[in-house]
This record gives C-alpha cells, sequence and structure tokens, in this order.
C-alpha cells in the first residue's frame, strides 16, 4: 500500500475512535438516520484526511519559527486544537471535489490564524491588550483583501516568527480570491471577524472588570441581538463557523443577499453562541482551576444553563433548517453537539444528566 494510503487509514482511524470512543456516543450517531450516517461517513473519509494533509503542512512552516516561545505556541496551536481543524471543515462534506479541495485549505490556514492567536493571548505572560488587537489585525487582514497587512508583532509579543502569520494570511487572501462570491459575503465575514477581535481584546483584560465590560458591551448590541444574556452574546462573538458558512455560501454556484443574510442570521449567534458555549460546557473544571472567565459559570445555575443552551439549540435547528439544503447544514449542529455532549470531560466531570438534557433538545 502506498504512502498517502496508510497515511489516510491512519487519520480515518484516529477520527472513528474518536467519534465512537464509548457506547453512548455510538447510540446517539446511530440516531442520525441513514443520511446522517452517510454524511458522517462522507466526513471522515474525504474530509478529514485531506484536512489532516493540509494542517500537517502548516505544522512544517510553524516549526521552523525561529523564536522560541512564538514556535512553541504555534505547535502547540495545531498539536492541541486539530479537531478545530478538521471540524471546521465539516461543510466541505457537500461540496464538490475542487469546491472542496479549496474550502479545506481555506479553513485549516484560517482556524490556524484563529487558534495561534488565541494561544499567544491565552499562554504568553506580559502580553497587553494593545498587542491582542494588533496580532487580530491579521484575521482581518486575512478575510478582507480592502485592508493593507501591517506588522502584527508591532505591539508584542517580542520575537521573529519568520513570516509564519503573515504566510497564513496570505494563503487565505489568495484562496478567497478564487472563491466565486467572495465579494457578495465579504462585508459580513468582516463584521463577524471584528466581533471575535473585540471580544478578544476585552476577555483579556483586568480580571477583575472583564464581566462588566463585556457586559456594556452587549449593551451596545443589544437591540440587534435581543434575548441574550451578555455572556451569550459574548460565546457567539467566539466562533469561527459563522465565518466558514458565509464561505462555504460563497462557494455555491448562486447566491443573493437573502442567502446571505439568512445564513448570517442562523449562524451569528444562534451556531455560534452553541458552538462556544459546549466548549465551554465541557471545560468548566479547567477554567475553575486555572481561574479562567467560564460562560457557562455565568449562568445563574446550573438548570439555568441547560435550560438555556437547550432553548438555543432548539432555536437554531429551526433556523437552519430553513436555509437552502438545511439538513446539510443541521448536520453540522448534530455533529456539534454529539461531538461535545459525549466527550470524555463530560463524564469525569459527572455532567451525564445535563449533558443528555441538551441532547434532548436535538
Amino acid at each position: 500500500m502506498s504512502a498517502r494510503y496508510n497515511a489516510l487509514l491512519h487519520d480515518v482511524r484516529i477520527v472513528v475512535t474518536t467519534v465512537l470512543h464509548s457506547p453512548d456516543r455510538f447510540v446517539r450517531l446511530i440516531r442520525l438516520g441513514p443520511r446522517g450516517l452517510a454524511s458522517m461517513a462522507r466526513f471522515l473519509i474525504r474530509v478529514v484526511p485531506r484536512a489532516s494533509r493540509a494542517l500537517e503542512a502548516i505544522r512544517e512552516r510553524a516549526a521552523a519559527i525561529p523564536a522560541l516561545q512564538l514556535r512553541e505556541q504555534a505547535l502547540a496551536s495545531i498539536d492541541g486544537k486539530a479537531f478545530h481543524v478538521q471540524g471546521g471543515c465539516i461543510l466541505a462534506t457537500f461540496l464538490p471535489a475542487r469546491d472542496a479541495a479549496r474550502y479545506v485549505r481555506i479553513v485549516a490556514s484560517l482556524e490556524t490564524i484563529y487558534d495561534y492567536l488565541d494561544n499567544l493571548c491565552d499562554r504568553l505572560p506580559g502580553v497587553s491588550q494593545t498587542a491582542f488587537a494588533t496580532l487580530h489585525g491579521g484575521l482581518l487582514d486575512a478575510l478582507d483583501d480592502r485592508r493593507t497587512p501591517e506588522s502584527y508583532y508591532r505591539d508584542g509579543p517580542a520575537g521573529d516568527d519568520g513570516g509564519y502569520l503573515a504566510s497564513l494570511v496570505a494563503d487565505v487572501r489568495r484562496e478567497l480570491a478564487l472563491v466565486p462570491h467572495y465579494a457578495a459575503v465579504r462585508e459580513a465575514l468582516a463584521q463577524i471577524a471584528d466581533y471575535y477581535v473585540q471580544l478578544q481584546t476585552l476577555k483579556h483584560g483586568d480580571a477583575a472588570a472583564r464581566e462588566d465590560v463585556c457586559s456594556a458591551w452587549y449593551a451596545e448590541h443589544a437591540e440587534a441581538f435581543p434575548g441574550l444574556y451578555w455572556w451569550e452574546f459574548a460565546a457567539a462573538c467566539g466562533s469561527s463557523l459563522p465565518v466558514f458558512a458565509l464561505i462555504y455560501l460563497a462557494l455555491q454556484p448562486r447566491i443573493d443577499a437573502r442567502a446571505i443574510e439568512a445564513t448570517v442570521a442562523a449562524y451569528f449567534p444562534n451556531v455560534s453562541a452553541v458552538h462556544i458555549l459546549l466548549d465551554y460546557f465541557i471545560d468548566q473544571a479547567e477554567d475553575r482551576e486555572h481561574r479562567e472567565l467560564n460562560f457557562v459559570a455565568c449562568y445563574p445555575s446550573s438548570a439555568v444553563a441547560v435550560e438555556r443552551v437547550g432553548r438555543l439549540v432548539r432555536a437554531t435547528s429551526e433556523r437552519l433548517r430553513a436555509l437552502a439544503h438545511g439538513e446539510w447544514h443541521e448536520f453540522v449542529l448534530r455533529a456539534m453537539c454529539l461531538f461535545y455532549l459525549t466527550h470524555p470531560k463530560v463524564y469525569e466531570q459527572r455532567l451525564d444528566r445535563e449533558s443528555a438534557a441538551v441532547l434532548a433538545a436535538l
């Protein structure tokens, strides 16, 4: 067998082991039904290996970063968060081969930007809020070709990344230029990315003030996004999935303003809030240990958290079904909930009952 075939088998074996690691996850996977199972198989066989190869090529660049602390964080963001890229590519399951390949290349580079910058903000001491905003200029530059790229490290942290971040930005811009309807979704991409950059800047501020600051920030946007707690809005701003959904839309043969508006409304704040709240749900113990802000811990009680997240899941499912090929988008939601709510961390923290209640909302 060829080396490439062996690599494909290795990638699929890892993902299948992850997906089927527990009887509960297996049972709930079966409940996806024949169409859902067929989509899962296509995702595992066609998309995951391609995403893994794209990420491995990026890792080779990360390993060549001259500055030790930047190299360590770049490699950690890849080695510890590969599933972000694999999961972020899930909509490639429903694209023709050529478009799927382009989509995976975009998502791999773009999600790596998200994860690398998140590591620089979370794990490096002494990085200022000003630097957080400047660093994330790379994300804005990647998604908006009207911007002129600048020096992303001018406010810190110190060190030479050997052009690593700039190369990822250039990768995304080059591929987006070949996406048929990129110009039509560019404004929405820039707006959603800007929300993300603002969140990263605010939530990494002074621990004593950041909740009040984030609450005041939501108050500025409550009219546009009513009915949320401030931490639900913040969670929505922390997801890359609305960006990926818009890029997927831009690869379709024909789109219009109505389709763009509907996709944004379904994914932001709906899908994005569910995504990040589930991520925080399984990280509660870890965040308590490190005294980090956890949005699920902001709810008045566990019961309220389960009720609110379940309500968001139901509302999100309804919005996704209203989209063109809504069953494909709902597959993304179901796969995401399945991954997070049957994760080993759920059982380690004895969150089984809460997890089952949220899954029942599907």
